[in-house]
Order: structure tokens, then C-alpha cells, then sequence
């Protein structure tokens, strides 16, 4: 009588397709993270546990990527076997889906702004961790364009960054209150400086002018992006308006700062939708300011600047 045949052993594919297929399948991952809500559970939540735990899966990330940087990068070559790949592959994903998990167990309760936070540091964790494996199978591991790709890697800057997240929702608030504040502090500069240079585009015509110094007729002006002599000046009705579109920038910058120490100074950890409220009307603050900052400048629309202005306004949001 016949023995049975033995079964088959299912082939590994080799280490740099096996490195392509992670990849991919962490790039899956990322939407799910985006759009993810917490898990309902009936379990108090413990802050200091979340945090600790949140914390060592950080650091578990970091190591696999170590690891796996080391054994795709290492000299010479070959790369490592099938087997080794698959086992490096199977705990870097598991790391991965792991911090994840405990991202999914902050409830929401604990404040939208919060979980925004941790969200977005997750999803620069899975998505430098994808980056860093299509780093490691596209690009020869010798090559010197390889070692600055790694270097330059998020993923282990991504994960140092989770022990500095903040902790509770007023934390969280502040730093988000702090952002707009500098971001709408950046745009007000940047127009004080063009209204005091008198040049808005700060030489930009110069050089495109030498870059074009071949071409015939109007032809630079055709330029893509690039303004005519006529649109690049103010005007004296444009100056004129501009005094008011500063002076609305200054009270937008005020107003954040006001709202940052009122923050700081009065706002209580327990008002958790209290606070996410503030956070998202103030987001809504430096997207407008940067709106009407782009629209002064010439050509300028007076009636954009005049929408622009009025969705700046900071008393509008009162």
C-alpha cells in the first residue's frame, strides 16, 4: 500500500517582496487609524495606566524598527533568509497593531482634542514605520542614498514624541492654543515685512527676469505663478487697505492670546467639552488669517479681502 504523500510546505517568498507586502499592509492600516472611534468598554479608564502602556509600545516600535533596519542594512550581503524575514516582518506588524490597540482604549470622553493629539502621533508612527520598510526594499542597502533615507527616518523621531503628548485635555488644549497662536504670529510678520519692504514679492521678479533674460516680448509674464510688473505693486487705494487688514490680524493675535491664558489661568481639566469647543473655534482662527494675508497682495480683489476679512474677524466668533 501507498504511503501518503507528505504536505506540501507553502514557499516563503523572498525577503524583499515579503518587505513590499508589509509595507503595504501597514499603509492599510492608516486609514483605519484616521476615521478609528474608541472602543466601548466598561472598564474605568486609569490615565496612568494608558499612558504607561502607550509609552513601552512606543518603545517596542522603535526597537523592531532598529532591528529590522539593522538586518536589511547590515554588510555585506545577502539579506537574510526567507524565515528570519518573515519572523521580523510578523513583530514589527504585531508592534504596530499593538499600539494601535491602545490608542482605540482613550475614550472620547477624556477630550476630542486629546485623542486628536495621540491620533496624530500614532498615524506619524505607522506611517514612518511604512516608510522606513519601502526605504529598505526599494533602495540597495549599500548605497549611501540608503543610509540618509534611514537616518533621516520619522519613525523612531515619531515615537520619542509619544512621552511628551500631554496628558489630560487642558494640556492639550494649550498646545493647540499655542500653535495658532505662533502660526497667526508668523502670518502677521510676514505682512508687516512686505508692507515695510514696499515689495511684496521680495525679488521674485528680478529673478525671474534674469532667469528669462533670452526670451522676447511679454512671454515671462506668462509664466506660471509669476505676477507682471503691473500686478506686482501696491497701489495707493490697495496701501490704504491694507492698514485695517493688519490691524484685524493684531486683534485675531490678541484674541488667541487672551483666550491661551484664560486657558491656562481658569480652565478646569473636568470641562472636557468646554474646552474642545474653544480649541475648535480657534482652529478656524489662522486659516483665515492666512486667507486674507495671501489676499492683499497684488493683484488684490478687494472683495475677496472684504470675505476674507469678515471670516477673520475674531468678534464674529464671540
Amino acid at each position: 500500500m501507498a504511503s501518503a504523500a507528505a504536505p506540501a510546505v507553502p514557499t516563503l517568498a523572498p525577503p524583499l517582496e515579503q518587505l513590499q507586502h508589509l509595507a503595504g499592509e501597514l499603509r492599510l492600516l492608516l486609514p483605519g487609524v484616521r476615521v478609528g472611534e474608541a472602543q466601548e468598554t466598561t472598564k474605568e479608564f486609569n490615565p496612568e495606566t494608558f499612558w504607561r502602556r502607550l509609552n513601552e509600545a512606543a518603545v517596542r516600535v522603535s526597537r523592531e524598527a532598529t532591528t529590522l533596519t539593522e538586518v536589511f542594512s547590515r554588510l555585506p550581503l545577502p539579506p537574510p533568509s526567507s524565515q528570519e524575514t518573515q519572523r521580523l516582518c510578523e513583530q514589527v506588524h504585531a508592534a504596530i497593531k499593538a499600539i494601535i490597540a491602545i490608542y482605540y482604549l482613550l475614550p472620547k470622553d477624556q477630550g476630542i482634542t486629546l485623542r486628536k493629539l495621540v491620533r496624530s502621533a500614532i498615524l506619524d508612527i505607522v506611517d514612518g514605520m511604512a516608510q522606513l520598510v519601502e526605504v529598505l526594499y526599494i533602495t540597495p542597502a549599500q548605497s549611501p542614498e540608503n543610509s540618509d533615507l534611514i537616518s533621516c527616518n520619522n519613525v523612531w523621531v515619531a515615537c520619542q514624541q509619544v512621552p511628551q503628548i500631554p496628558r489630560d485635555n487642558k494640556a492639550a488644549a494649550l498646545l493647540m492654543l499655542t500653535k495658532s497662536v505662533d502660526l497667526v504670529k508668523d502670518a502677521h510678520e510676514e505682512m508687516e515685512r512686505a508692507v515695510e519692504e514696499c515689495d511684496p514679492y521680495h525679488g521674485l521678479l528680478n529673478d525671474v527676469e534674469e532667469n528669462n533674460s533670452d526670451s522676447h516680448g511679454n512671454e515671462q509674464d506668462d509664466v506660471l505663478g509669476c505676477p507682471n510688473n503691473q500686478d506686482s505693486y501696491w497701489s495707493e487705494e490697495d496701501q490704504e487697505l491694507i492698514i485695517p487688514c493688519l490691524a484685524l490680524v493684531r486683534a485675531s493675535k490678541a484674541c488667541l492670546k487672551k483666550i491661551r491664558m484664560a486657558v491656562a489661568e481658569n480652565g478646569n481639566k473636568d470641562q472636557v467639552a468646554q474646552l474642545d469647543d474653544i480649541v475648535d473655534i480657534s482652529d478656524e482662527i489662522s486659516p483665515s488669517v492666512d486667507d486674507l494675508a495671501l489676499s492683499i497682495y497684488p493683484p488684490m480683489c478687494y472683495l475677496t479681502v472684504r470675505i476674507n476679512s469678515k471670516s477673520c474677524d475674531p468678534t464674529a466668533r464671540t
